[in-house]
């Protein structure tokens, strides 16, 4: 099983390089197995390598998911006694 997160591309780098952000945290990446990719995409994002585009939506929707799950696991081990 892999885990692989939307990310907005905010900058394209020499080298088929990227940079993403995602919750403030900015990454460099290899844009290689996306050559289309321009600034301003969602991509997805695995061990550091964007394997894919995504509409914007669709990545909302995902991250906005993920956050709930966040939620929801602190609000859990806050209960655990």
């Amino acid at each position: 099983m892999c885990l692989a997160i939307p990310t907005q591309l905010i900058e394209l780098r020499p080298g088929a390089l990227g940079l993403v952000e995602l919750g403030g945290i900015r990454k460099e990446i290899s844009v290689a197995l996306v050559p289309d990719a321009v600034v301003g995409d969602y991509v997805i994002v695995h061990v550091g390598h964007a394997i894919g585009r995504i509409d914007p939506e669709e990545a909302q929707r995902t991250l906005a998911m993920f956050g709930s799950l966040a939620q929801l696991a602190a609000t859990n081990e806050a209960a655990l006694p």
